[in-house]
């Protein structure tokens, strides 16, 4: 775990601190988003590993509606299939997609069934936020994992309650915004910062003065620039000549450490005053190795009885004093790698350091 991390502080320290990267890839067009479909459905044609009806009367209830629709009365008759499971569909509408298209469609379970893998979709109606009907998904069902059940042992791998229709959404509405129909183009941050918003601005009004000879950019905020696209071009030709212009962004010093898993990330940004620190790890051991203890030979009120035993251990090791400080990261780097912790001993530093006031960035604790 040491060498790993050492491997991953080592190979951010070796990037360029000069990356220059698209203006696309840190920054959407305002009104240009995925738009979130969901819809209720069911899956048939289960290996016997369907919802449980008795368990899940809405599957039942669903499948007796979706005979009732197609001629088929089961009204009065009780139903015991396992090859029917309800699920609930969701998907992404992509911004000006066109009618007859098809999306992606995601499946998860909503009842008891053990997995979903060789079922088949029935036509699903996928409804966006204000309630109406964009799209239709059906098709078979991609599963991933898979589950095998026995008498004696169950095997398990992955997630076999969810699984992917690929293309298995067509578009049937388009939606009630046109491109060209955006009343003002507004280019927003994906990392809001004052800095990248004004070099962005700065690096779009070269181009254009270069290439149309005026201005055409303006910063709104430090999440928000204003785009006014010269008069004979298209407003296309235009996104797409701004999005290939290449900025070099900005960032906030951040020390970001998961708990759980023990990652610590370190922006190249982030100084710590000179420190000295020492850090030592307490490991108490207990054992219980309880004995027999049988009365002597030939004893009448002898009882042979378990008579507990208790060992005790504690070691301290580490606890050696080090000067930490650097006004970069390959700085930083070095000496928190000279103190040879492990992942957690090194979140636990960084987090007294913080508290200290010696850390000069912000500790995002997830």
């Amino acid at each position: 775990m040491v060498r790993i991390f050492i491997c991953l502080l080592a190979l951010l320290t070796a990037m360029p601190a000069t990356a220059m990267v698209r203006i696309k890839d840190i920054a959407n067009l305002q009104g240009v988003r995925d738009n979130q479909l969901v819809g209720y459905g069911l899956v048939i044609g289960l290996k016997g590993s369907g919802d449980t009806l008795r368990n899940s009367p809405f599957t039942e209830q669903s499948l007796q509606s979706m005979l009732d629709s197609l001629g088929v009365n089961v009204r009065d008759t009780p139903l015991r299939t396992r090859n029917v499971a309800a699920v609930v569909v969701t998907a992404e509408m992509p911004s000006f997609i066109g009618k007859g298209s098809t999306i992606d469609v995601s499946v998860s379970s909503l009842g008891d069934a053990t997995s979903l893998a060789g079922g088949m979709l029935v036509a699903t109606p996928l409804l966006g936020a204000d309630g109406q009907i964009y799209a239709v998904a059906q098709g078979p069902v991609a599963v991933s994992g898979f589950a095998e059940l026995g008498a004696a042992e169950s095997l398990t791998q992955g997630i076999p309650t969810v699984g992917r229709v690929p293309n298995g959404g067509l578009i049937e509405r388009d939606l009630p915004a046109k491109f060209a129909q955006i009343p003002d183009l507004v280019l927003e941050l994906s990392n809001p910062d004052f800095k990248t918003a004004v070099r962005i601005t700065d690096a779009i009004n070269r181009y254009t003065r270069e290439r149309y000879g005026i201005r055409v950019a303006k910063e709104r905020d430090y999440r928000s620039i204003d785009l006014t696209p010269p008069k004979k071009v298209s407003m296309t030709r235009f996104i797409a000549e701004i999005e290939s212009i290449r900025v070099r962004p900005d960032q906030s010093a951040k020390v970001v450490i998961d708990e759980r898993t023990g990652t610590v990330v370190i922006g190249k940004d982030v100084q710590i005053s000179t420190v000295a620190i020492t850090h030592g790890n307490l490991t108490v051991r207990i054992s219980e190795a309880p004995e027999v203890s049988q009365p002597s030979p030939f004893s009448q009120n002898g009882e042979t009885v378990v008579v507990p035993r208790t060992y005790v251990d504690a070691q301290e090791s580490g606890g050696r004093l080090a000067v930490v400080g650097g006004t970069d990261l390959p700085t930083l780097v070095r000496g928190l790698n000279r103190i040879g912790l492990r992942p957690t001993g090194i979140i636990a530093i960084l987090q007294a350091i913080k508290t200290a006031g010696a850390l000069q960035a912000e500790l995002v604790v997830q």
